[in-house]
């Protein structure tokens, strides 16, 4: 059986937490940042976890991350 290849574009954008959870950084934070108010910037900012429906396909392309 072949090794399977992890998606890069993936691995950049996921982390494994330890408790299984999927780390990721929220959308929206890149550019045009004027028209955004300040309390929305506020929480883009820091990390979230992977919705449970999306656990699936993140792990599909992380074959060994665990």
């Amino acid at each position: 059986m072949p090794k399977v290849k992890t998606k890069k574009s993936a691995a950049k954008r996921f982390k494994i937490r330890s408790s299984g959870g999927i780390k990721r950084s929220h959308a929206y934070m890149r550019h045009i940042l004027t028209k955004k108010s300040t309390k929305r910037k506020r929480h883009l900012r820091g990390t979230t976890e992977v919705h449970a429906t999306n656990k699936r396909a993140v792990r599909a392309m992380l074959p060994y991350s665990s």
